[in-house]
């Protein structure tokens, strides 16, 4: 992609980014003028509740509640007829604090282990103060709310063990930043419009120059990120979503900005380079299927010298179904479900051709997931899944095949 395409690419989002903009201002400004006309009664859950939506939080003496999850499971993968056997792992042990500090004032936070302590990391520390039910501030450790996934990540939610491409390999989930902004709901009927819009320190320069040696979004979080900007110019992260009890949800997000350090103790050492980040997203039932699926684009600015080896555009998208085959009670646990799943999807790291020979740039990968889900209880998952992968590599030489069963469970507490 040349300078002139990437400026093309680079207009769009910035159309959208002023759209999602205008959008926001625009639902705050009507709330205000006329919030008699919305009513504030309906109990639609959307994803900007995922983050509070948990069972944890209970009505009792104390403003204080802890919870969280865990989530272990086994492997058996092989790729091309070679396998490393079998393994087994417990991949996150997850811990909730919450705190009603005032009626109108919230404190959450998260504290994630992964794989036993081999990583630690606080997820969520953040304040909500409510002004009005269609304005709240929001600081702290935030999620930002990218696509269907970042911000409403808990394995027991999930009907698949491994989360979609799209939501790890172009949107960087999990994210978390620093940051502090505004997010609402307006109510009218059964239809409720949601916003959120936060400014936050933004990833860093490893989103190129990385181990995984392409474009990749998420080697651009650092430790960093939660005690300074590296840059000085905070990114900007925005979603608006229209929720419907009957239809479901859609939603559209944007993530931003430049994310090099172009300066350094007062001098430019270089062109400021940035990324945009779209993601579009729904969650829909039709009579007993759910259906959830998103589309992610991305638009990064790559120094002309790297162009074609880290792609300046990428793309992932998946779509899920789900169906429930049998509800009844089961072994002695009251209302059990048992879902079968479908997952397809595809990711893009590096859309384009090679200037040399003209031939599509690989860096490329397909895949499908079957699955069986046992839920004893709303809050508990027992899954059995299935995956094949097509994995294309830069040369787009014919690609390896990857497939595998997992099996896990995972439940809140």
């Amino acid at each position: 992609m040349d300078t002139n395409d990437f400026n093309n690419t680079n207009g769009v989002f910035a159309h959208s980014f002023s759209f999602v903009i205008r959008t926001i201002f625009g639902l705050v400004l009507l709330n205000l003028l006329a919030s008699k006309c919305f009513s504030q009664t309906d109990s639609t859950k959307t994803s900007q509740d995922a983050i509070y939506n948990r069972p944890f939080i209970t009505i009792g003496k104390s403003s204080t509640a802890v919870g969280g999850y865990l989530e272990g499971n086994t492997n058996y993968f092989s790729e091309d007829g070679v396998s490393e056997g079998f393994s087994m792992e417990m991949r996150r042990f997850n811990i909730f604090l919450y705190s009603n500090i005032h009626s109108r004032i919230k404190f959450l936070s998260e504290l994630e282990f992964e794989h036993g302590t081999e990583e630690i990391a606080l997820e969520t520390a953040l304040l909500d103060f409510e002004l009005n039910p269609a304005l709240n501030f929001r600081a702290g450790i935030l999620l930002p709310p990218i696509g269907l996934v970042n911000a409403n990540h808990d394995s027991p939610k999930w009907e698949f063990i491994e989360r979609p491409l799209s939501s790890t390999g172009i949107i960087p989930t999990t994210l978390s930043e620093v940051g502090f902004g505004l997010h609402g709901k307006l109510y009218q009927d059964k239809t409720i419009f949601a916003y959120d819009a936060y400014i936050v320190n933004g990833l860093q320069g490893n989103v190129i120059l990385n181990d995984e040696g392409k474009t990749y979004l998420a080697s651009g979080k650092n430790p960093e990120m939660f005690g300074e900007d590296n840059n000085g110019t905070p990114m900007f992260n925005a979603k608006i979503s229209l929720a419907n009890k009957k239809i479901g949800e859609m939603g559209l997000s944007y993530y931003g900005g430049i994310y090099n350090s172009f300066n350094l103790e007062g001098n430019i050492v270089e062109e400021k380079r940035s990324l945009h980040l779209i993601a579009f997203d729904l969650s829909a039932h039709i009579k007993k299927i759910k259906i959830q699926g998103e589309y992610a684009h991305t638009a990064v600015q790559v120094p002309n010298d790297l162009k074609g080896l880290y792609g300046s555009e990428q793309y992932g998208a998946f779509l899920e179904f789900s169906y429930p085959v049998l509800k009844r009670k089961i072994m002695g646990f009251e209302n059990s479900v048992i879902n079968t799943n479908l997952r397809a999807e595809r990711i893009d790291y590096n859309v384009g051709i090679m200037q040399q020979t003209n031939a599509n740039i690989g860096d490329e990968v397909s895949a499908i997931a079957l699955g069986i889900g046992f839920r004893p209880s709303a809050s508990t998952i027992i899954r059995l899944n299935y995956r094949y992968h097509l994995i294309y590599n830069f040369l787009g030489n014919p690609p390896a095949h990857l497939g595998g069963f997992q099996f896990g469970v995972a439940s809140y507490f």
